[in-house]
């Protein structure tokens, strides 16, 4: 018998892009023809989609961890690298996603509903793509981005119209196997349904779905019995059916007790989705009260005697037995009813469509701030910034000077001037620390050197820290000769 599987971690990985080509077009009569070297592919993504043949995590919780596959390396010749193949996980419609952190991403609902759990990287440009007036031969590429490697958090809550609640062993199971062709487990001992079980009810020309939440005690919205593992699958419910067990011999219990718990255990649950499917909070939801067992003699008249008080709610209330079919079809019209009433007042929202904001072209896309770790030092923010330094060879000169003037053009370097960094400054970019050198020409002046070089990194007017070493070191050995000097001459 397979496992019910409504909550799992899983480990999304994405595929990482292919690194450019560095290449050269060689051939008789032209040994230096040109650059030619392709672009690496993208990787694959992380894909979550609703498969309707799918009703439950289980998959997830075997096998957590998903990789989509690399971009193909770019190759001379002009040749691209193929993309990397997108991983396609199939999840039940209702399925929520959330981070880490509890945060709500997406909710799932409907047949090919998708989501992206983890976006793959992109490939780096081969040198054939980076030429220009300046670099006609660059003797470089850009490396590919890794992909996206989340940690996310699938929950899945039942799509159901109608909720069954109750105390364990008052009927719920008994209900939807009576009503529905589902074919619950049902024994005489309490917890025997420990995963929801789903239904689908006809009525009449109507279609509607019903489902039964294991037995809730008090404590349960506190994590008590199994309640706070199963209530989640309450919060798309159009109507929540009190389901009470009129025949039970447990001291202490009675039908108005047991409703006034679970009211209770409901208000103090706080859902995760605050207005999932266009329905309001779940305790504004229509109530109906089933009094199950009434063909038990004692259980009819605690049925009569409860009846006048539990009217008083405004509930509508229907005594019925699952075992000897007694007042199921009043039941099944009267929650067709009330499950069409409230969908028709609380319509699903219309599909958003899809709005695509172009950024402003003088829209500032970085940060320079202050580094609180470092004296005089800078850290720069912002996603291109950080992307390049990703794709930079930094065992290549001339990559590094590409670098330094894509930073240039960006207005990175006068941001730093406007902050007061001096020559020499740590600036933090990403994962990388380097020493901040201004003034630095762009590619346009570049003189030519040869491939893989940059003439720029190795002029400079400023001492370098083996240079203030040793002239430190001087100064401290001149510094005692004179004062031994000095000594003798008394």
């Amino acid at each position: 018998m397979s496992r019910f599987i409504d909550r799992v971690t899983i480990h999304a990985t994405a595929g990482n892009g292919g690194h450019g080509c560095t290449s050269v077009h060689r051939e008789k009569f032209k040994p230096l023809g040109g650059p030619d070297g392709g672009n690496g592919g993208n990787g694959g993504d992380v894909i979550l989609v609703v498969d309707p043949q799918v009703h439950t995590l289980l998959d997830f919780h075997f096998r957590p961890h998903a990789k989509a596959t690399n971009g193909k390396p770019g190759m001379g010749a002009n040749r691209d690298g193929g993309n990397g193949d997108d991983l396609i996980l199939k999840v039940p419609d209702g399925t929520v996603i959330l981070d880490s952190k509890g945060h709500l991403l997406a909710d799932l609902v409907g047949d090919g509903a998708t989501f992206v759990a983890a976006r793959g990287g992109r490939g780096g440009l081969g040198n054939a793509a980076l030429a220009s007036k300046a670099r006609r031969a660059p003797g470089f590429a850009l490396l590919g981005e890794e992909g996206d490697d989340n940690e996310l958090v699938l929950e899945l809550k039942s799509v159901a119209d109608v909720g069954l609640v109750g105390f364990p062993s008052a009927g719920k199971s008994s209900l939807v196997s009576v009503l529905s062709a589902a074919k619950p487990k049902i024994a005489d001992y309490p917890f025997t349904t420990l995963a929801p079980n789903l239904g689908v009810v006809q009525s009449g020309n109507d279609v509607f779905t019903i489902t039964d939440v294991p037995g809730l005690i008090p404590g349960a919205s506190q994590g008590r019995g199994l309640g706070l593992e199963f209530l989640r699958h309450l919060e798309r419910c159009a109507v929540l059916a009190h389901v009470v067990d009129c025949a039970t011999l447990e001291p202490g219990r009675d039908p108005i007790s047991d409703i006034d718990a679970l009211e209770a255990e409901l208000a103090a649950y706080e859902p995760v989705l605050e207005a999932d499917s266009g329905l309001d909070d779940l305790m504004s939801r229509p109530r109906v009260i089933i009094l199950n067992k009434v063909d038990i003699p004692e259980a009819a008249e605690l049925a009569d005697l409860v009846e006048p008080e539990l009217a008083e709610r405004g509930w509508p209330i229907f005594r019925v037995s699952a075992v000897a079919h007694l007042g199921l079809r009043e039941l099944t019209f009267a929650l067709d009813d009330m499950v069409r009433t409230y969908r028709t007042e609380h319509p699903k929202p219309a599909a958003r469509r899809q709005v695509i904001r172009p950024k402003a072209v003088d829209e500032s896309q970085f940060s320079v701030v202050p580094d609180p770790d470092v004296e005089g030092g800078f850290i720069v923010r912002g996603t291109r910034p950080e992307r390049w330094i990703r794709q930079t060879q930094f065992d290549n000169d001339e990559a590094v000077g590409y670098l330094a003037d894509r930073l240039n053009r960006l207005g990175v370097e006068d941001e730093l001037v406007k902050l007061g960094a001096r020559p020499g400054a740590a600036v933090t970019i990403g994962d990388v620390t380097f020493d901040w050198e201004p003034q630095t020409p762009v590619g346009d002046d570049v003189p030519l050197t040869g491939r893989g070089t940059d003439i720029r990194l190795e002029r400079t007017d400023r001492v370098g820290a083996a240079e203030r070493k040793e002239a430190r070191r001087m100064r401290r050995a001149l510094h005692e000769t004179d004062s031994f000097d000095d000594e003798t001459d008394e």
